[in-house]
């Protein structure tokens, strides 16, 4: 088959011939048909995450057609379309059992932890637990956001969040999970402020919903603004991952808000305004995905047509184009998301 494929962190991705993947214990092998390039992808190949080792391909949001199923699979069949979390469970851990599969204790990430999908095929691993059949009506490029950024939004928004009709929400960068973020909030009936230093982004976050838009670039206190706008946020997240903008999420506000963190940061400690949490008892709250489980919900919106992920698409790739576009990403030259259509 052919993939993208690094030898090293941060050196040429080339796409070059390699051995169709064989389905383990438990595996099905998916013939890619859409997938997304996501900015873990690119800190991936920029050598942040651990669990890589090179050579690698990368990938980890897409859809597939199964075509081979491993010993001891039983609720797939070749031809079958699924899509999968990024964060793939056991299903047999202590989380796995409470149905959290996104923090299992022997958790596989395709596109990290074992090649992903940058490549005409690649595995599900666990997949009776993870692999998720995907409704007719739903495209591939949409079930392929799915994988990542739509389910991690909405487990950010939704699930975590706990945002409802009429609160308001604001939403710290507008990359691919902020626009899906914004988008949720738009689902469920929120008011949504939108925050970037990009002026294309904040149109396409007003595109797919967003009700206020501030270019933080405009205001010397940007929480203050959001306050002015709106009484303060029910719930802020913070989608970009860094030490600035997660304190501004925290102070954008209101009294027992949720503060969600999405965003990775680039180092394991930072600064955080502890002293605001305790002072307006606000909540602060991790997230690192959505259960394989949990799916057939985010799908329940998009057949609804409350949420449409095509919205955020501004590119549609080759394969070919993964090479170039995957070192590109750390330029933040174009707004929306990119999916690989053509493999």
């Amino acid at each position: 088959m052919k993939a993208a494929v690094y030898e090293r962190f941060q050196g040429p991705i080339a796409l070059v011939d390699v051995a169709d993947p064989l389905p383990a214990s438990g595996d099905v092998v998916v013939e890619i048909l859409a997938v997304g390039l996501c900015r873990s992808d690119y800190h991936g190949w920029h050598g942040t995450d651990p669990d890589i080792v090179c050579p690698h391909v990368g990938g980890h949001e897409f859809v597939g057609r199964v075509v081979a199923v491993g010993a001891g699979v039983t609720r797939w069949r070749e031809g079958d379309r699924v899509v999968a979390p990024f964060v793939c469970g056991c299903g047999e851990c202590g989380p796995c059992l409470l149905g959290q599969h996104q923090v299992c204790r022997r958790q596989q990430q395709p596109g990290f932890t074992r090649w992903g999908a940058f490549a005409q095929y690649t595995t599900v691993p666990f997949a009776d637990t993870n692999a998720v059949a995907v409704p007719e009506s739903v495209s591939d490029e949409a079930a392929a956001l799915v994988g990542c950024r739509v389910s991690t939004s909405y487990r950010g928004v939704i699930e975590r969040g706990r945002l409802r009709a009429g609160e308001v929400l604001c939403v710290f960068g507008c990359g691919g999970v902020g626009l899906a973020a914004v988008a949720m909030g738009r689902a469920v009936g929120a008011t949504v402020v939108a925050v970037d230093i990009a002026p294309d982004a904040l149109a396409l976050a007003a595109s797919v919903g967003s009700d206020i838009t501030l270019d933080a670039r405009d205001h010397d206190d940007i929480a203050a603004a959001v306050h002015a706008a709106t009484g303060g946020a029910h719930v802020s997240v913070d989608c970009l991952g860094n030490a600035a903008t997660a304190a501004n999420s925290v102070f954008s506000l209101r009294a027992l808000g949720r503060h969600v963190q999405i965003g990775l940061f680039p180092s394991a400690l930072a600064e955080f305004p502890v002293s605001r949490v305790i002072r307006d008892e606000l909540e602060v709250l991790g997230v690192h995905g959505l259960s394989a489980s949990r799916f057939h919900e985010v799908f329940a919106l998009m057949e609804s047509g409350r949420l449409d992920p095509t919205a955020m698409v501004t590119q549609r790739l080759a394969l070919s184009d993964v090479p170039s576009a995957l070192p590109a990403m750390g330029r933040f030259a174009s707004p929306g998301v990119s999916v690989v259509t053509s493999l």
